[in-house]
């Protein structure tokens, strides 16, 4: 499933407009839900990103947002807290719950997982709470500070920095996460939790999130981030917290629907807004995305186009080797196709009958591999039945392809842009 993302705002707890996004799936939303990034962070991280365009592919709305001055989001940083940000949250949890529907999950980064901890409270709609390298204690946050919590106790404020950026924090923020009971919260939570931590979270230690889990009621998961940094810097980190999350989450809101609910007649091809090439593939009730390799600007987030076609050659290929294996009594072991296709010049392509395109022409190596004892005389006689597969009659054979303009009404008569010599993707297209 793809997505799309929409900008929104909404006034926090003090007034203040608070700048979000909102993650939403391209097809059925199976749940939304709310997360609260880490301290002095912002929504638009990278690893922000990548978990709620993944929970979104995985048909889960997310809303992420700016709490009060940070980010795009209007206020006063030195004015908030802790208990501020909870107040976010409930605030964030209104608008969804007023404009799309409530959120059913909340989802909580570092300091923000102690935050999504204490607000589920106030989130009756809450069905399951997930935190990823999350303090046992929102106090912890002072760690970060060192000698100048001294005098931000001595002069009710100080400048300090965290991550190269400043920021200044006042007496009443150090009061504030000092007077949170975020244990507490967790041992009332009665909802189901997943508990996220790398091991070697070297700014969130992993004792951290064995207090959680310990003072957590079941049902209660825990999960290791192993090998990941306390930012989830690397994507592939990213993406492994969203996959979890999303298998995990499958028992507590509603399934993905069957795909077959959603089946098209034909194929449809549809873009996703996500990078240069990326579509979504649906044939019938299946689904796939079409994307290109990065190394020509794609995000390489599915097969390309000629690999599709080289898909169906193989696949067309394995499946009547078995239908004649069957008719013919034969056993064969299993079948694998290896296709590969290139474009070459039809002078030296001695085995290609098909005509050239532009001098070019394209050829496509089938190799078949049996499991287990093939008999010598048989291979000829797989070569000859493999060339009777459909899909290498039709690629031999050539088709016709019509093609019709399906505009909306709206649409005006004439689209016109800039001129480009461009290739598109990997296509090697001759631009008119």
């Amino acid at each position: 499933m793809s997505l799309t993302t929409q900008r929104v705002d909404f006034p926090g707890h003090g007034g203040a407009r608070l700048a979000a996004r909102l993650d939403l799936p391209n097809g059925p939303t199976r749940a939304y839900a709310l997360f609260a990034h880490c301290f002095a962070c912002s929504k638009d991280l990278v690893a922000v990103r990548r978990l709620a365009a993944g929970l979104a592919r995985e048909g889960i709305a997310v809303l992420r947002f700016d709490f009060t001055g940070l980010g795009s989001s209007e206020g006063d940083f030195a004015s908030t807290n802790f208990s501020s940000n909870v107040a976010d949250l409930c605030v964030a949890a209104d608008f969804l719950r007023d404009r799309y529907q409530a959120p059913e999950v909340l989802i909580g980064h570092s300091l923000g997982g102690a935050a999504v901890l204490v607000a589920a409270g106030d989130v009756p709609e809450a069905k399951a709470v997930v935190t990823i390298g999350a303090p046992s204690d929102a106090a912890h946050v002072l760690e970060n500070f060192g000698s100048s919590i001294g005098e931000i106790e001595r002069a009710g404020a100080a400048e300090v920095k965290l991550a190269g950026r400043s920021f200044t924090l006042t007496r009443q923020f150090v009061e504030d996460v000092r007077s949170q009971r975020v244990a507490e919260a967790v041992a009332g939570l009665r909802r189901p939790l997943l508990v996220m931590h790398a091991p070697l979270d070297e700014v969130v230690g992993i004792d951290n999130a064995t207090e959680i889990f310990r003072a957590a009621r079941h049902p209660k998961s825990f999960v290791s981030l192993d090998g990941a940094d306390h930012l989830l810097s690397r994507p592939s980190d990213a993406d492994f917290a969203a996959r979890v999350i999303s298998g995990w989450l499958s028992k507590y809101i509603r399934e993905d629907p069957p795909q077959g609910e959603e089946a098209v007649e034909h194929v449809r091809v549809t873009e996703t807004g996500a990078g240069k090439f990326q579509n979504a593939v649906q044939a019938g009730r299946h689904r796939i995305f079409a994307d290109e390799p990065e190394s020509v600007g794609g995000l390489d987030s599915g097969p390309s186009p000629y690999d599709f076609l080289s898909m169906a050659l193989g696949a067309c290929t394995s499946m009547t080797l078995r239908l004649y294996a069957q008719h013919k009594k034969l056993d064969l072991g299993r079948i694998s196709v290896d296709v590969s296709h290139a474009k070459v010049h039809a002078r030296d392509c001695e085995d290609c009958t098909a005509g050239a395109w532009n001098g070019r022409i394209d050829r496509f190596e089938r190799t078949i591999s049996i499991e287990g004892h093939l008999l010598p005389e048989l291979r000829s006689k797989l070569v000859e039945i493999a060339g009777k597969c459909p899909v290498h009659r039709t690629l031999e054979a050539g088709a016709s392809v019509a093609t019709v303009v399906d505009a909306s009404p709206d649409t005006p008569d004439a689209v016109s842009g800039p001129e480009t010599d461009a290739a598109a993707g990997s296509h090697g297209i001759d631009w008119p």
